[in-house]
């Protein structure tokens, strides 16, 4: 996988949590450091830690579905794209202002399940995985902690927009994905 490529991933996987830390933005009167740099390592550390466990997990039945494996990897991509725009119809919803361990700690876990089946499908495609979920943790500190920010100046409206371009992404990932399997590209 080229860089650009996780790239692309990597950004489609943080655009949940860019939502929700939008989300967070809005729910306080004042964005202080201290919420930039939690919302950042919570989702940012989420998003490194389910990829590498669903690369754990999908290296264990790697040799029993090798010859199925761009198919998976194509569906698990397509179907969390899907979920993730339908996801951005929902109405908005007010978080409360707590940066707390049980404020957070469900939001990481829950934006980062789509970052353990995309591990899963790095386990098929033969991903360096340190380097992809350092890079995909990265990405998503990043989004995460100008989430917050931005939420806190510019409102509710970019939470939808950020989950149909994440989503967006990982379904054309994963039509790219089956494509190269079957020849069509380079």
């Amino acid at each position: 996988m080229q860089l650009w490529e996780l790239f692309v991933i990597a950004v489609g996987l943080s655009m949940d949590a860019f939502a929700v830390s939008v989300c967070k933005g809005l729910s306080v009167s004042r964005v202080r450091g201290k919420h930039v740099l939690l919302a950042g390592v919570y989702f940012g550390g989420f998003q490194a830690m389910m990829p590498y466990l669903g690369y754990v997990l999908g290296a264990q039945f790697q040799n029993f579905i090798m010859h199925i494996d761009h198919w998976i990897a194509f569906i698990l991509l397509v179907l969390i794209g899907w979920h993730m725009v339908r996801e951005a119809k929902s109405d908005y919803e007010m978080m409360d202002d707590s940066f707390g361990l049980r404020a957070m700690l469900p939001l990481a876990v829950a934006t980062s399940i789509d970052a353990l089946a995309v591990g899963i499908s790095f386990a098929f495609l033969k991903v360096q995985i340190i380097p992809a979920v350092c890079f995909i943790g990265s990405i998503t500190f990043l989004f995460s902690a100008l989430g917050v920010k931005i939420g806190n100046l510019c409102g509710a409206k970019l939470k939808s927009s950020a989950e149909r371009l994440g989503g967006g992404l990982l379904i054309v990932m994963g039509i790219k994905i089956l494509l190269e399997h079957l020849g069509f590209l380079g």
